[in-house]
């Protein structure tokens, strides 16, 4: 035969957790989730964009029209760079592009990639050149702008 005994201070401290408990639950179900929103919209808007397999020069070509660009069939340049290990005031801002379309360079630090620059043809509005730059990892378009050559012009992504 067993004899189980409960002192009050041993009730009060169950109590304690059965409230701490219902607490966080009521948290949990309450609180709304802000983390990855931006993420989500992005990402339902551009569904139809496919960032994968991206191997060949025709791939690249396919993939900037996916946004409405003509470019030229052959790349300016193609060179390998390195994403750098710390992002200094210039490419944190880079990177804030990325991020505004849904891509994000701080996970391939220290990372050798490719980066591909085309002249767009069919840029309106601005009379000067304009380029194309995609960031390739793995047959994967992991970053990229489209800018102009000028000192004083302009970058954006891959939007219009």
């Amino acid at each position: 035969m067993f004899i189980y005994s409960l002192r009050a201070s041993t009730i009060k401290f169950f109590a304690v957790i059965c409230v701490a408990l219902v607490a966080l639950i009521t948290l949990i179900a309450f609180v709304p989730d802000y983390g990855d929103s931006v993420v989500d919209q992005t990402v339902s808007k551009d569904a139809s964009i496919s960032y994968d397999k991206i191997k060949t020069n025709e791939d690249r070509i396919e993939f900037l029209s996916q946004f409405g660009w003509e470019v030229k069939a052959e790349a300016v340049t193609a060179s390998e760079v390195t994403i750098p290990n710390e992002f200094d005031k210039v490419f944190t801002g880079y990177n804030e592009i990325q991020k505004r379309q849904g891509l994000d360079l701080s996970k391939y630090k220290k990372k050798n990639v490719m980066r591909y620059t085309y002249e767009i043809t069919n840029y309106n509005g601005y009379d000067g050149t304009v380029y194309a730059n995609l960031i390739i990892y793995r047959n994967r378009v992991i970053g990229g702008d489209i800018c102009s050559a000028d000192v004083t012009g302009f970058i954006h992504g891959f939007e219009k």
